[in-house]
Order: C-alpha cells, then sequence, then structure tokens
C-alpha cells in the first residue's frame, strides 16, 4: 500500500466519526488491519490540516490527550473545536473519554 493509498484510507475513516465523539490514532490504525501504525495514522493527520472536511480534531491519544493540538493553527483551536461539538476539555484530556469514545470497527 502506497503512503497516499493509506493516508486517504484513513481520512475516509476519520470523516466518518460523529460529531461530539473522539477516536484514538490506534483505533483508527487497528480498523485498517495496521494495528501498529498509529504514529503513521498521526501523520496522514498531520498532513491533513488544509482539508476542512477531515475533523482531525476528533483524533486522540490512547489517553483521550490532545496530542495533535500543536498541528492546528490558532491557540486551542483543537480543543475549541472538541468544545464546540459539546466535548469538555481539561488540561488537554477529553472529560468522559470513555462516554466520548467512538470505536470504528
Amino acid at each position: 500500500m502506497s503512503k497516499n493509498d493509506f493516508f486517504q484510507r484513513v481520512y475516509d475513516i476519520v470523516k466518518t466519526i460523529p460529531q461530539g465523539r473522539v477516536t484514538t490514532y490506534g483505533l483508527i490504525a487497528k480498523k485498517l488491519g495496521m494495528a501498529s501504525s498509529a504514529r503513521t495514522v498521526g501523520w496522514a493527520l498531520n498532513a491533513s490540516h488544509n482539508d476542512s472536511s477531515i475533523p482531525a480534531h476528533r483524533v486522540v491519544n490512547r489517553n483521550g490527550l490532545l496530542t495533535g493540538k500543536h498541528h492546528f493553527k490558532g491557540f486551542d483551536l483543537m480543543k475549541q473545536l472538541l468544545e464546540n461539538e459539546g466535548i469538555k476539555v481539561k488540561d488537554d484530556k477529553v472529560i468522559d473519554f470513555e462516554v466520548k469514545l467512538w470505536d470504528p470497527k
């Protein structure tokens, strides 16, 4: 699979994350059948920020931390986008992470 194919498959999954929910890099990698590729999922999302149709802000790490926040333009933009969808964030961590977690399987 080429890098472009992998990235596109990541984007296709991310576009299906329901508003007001989050998923993780690892769950996306598992859905793709490549469980050890969570970091590459992150790279794909970092490359997606010019496409507003990809809700990359809904992807967090396995503990609910906003580890990708530095790749968003603007101060606390990732947090603001999540809060606009009703997801509470404190100290860069999703509150009620287990409740808000969406599994793409």
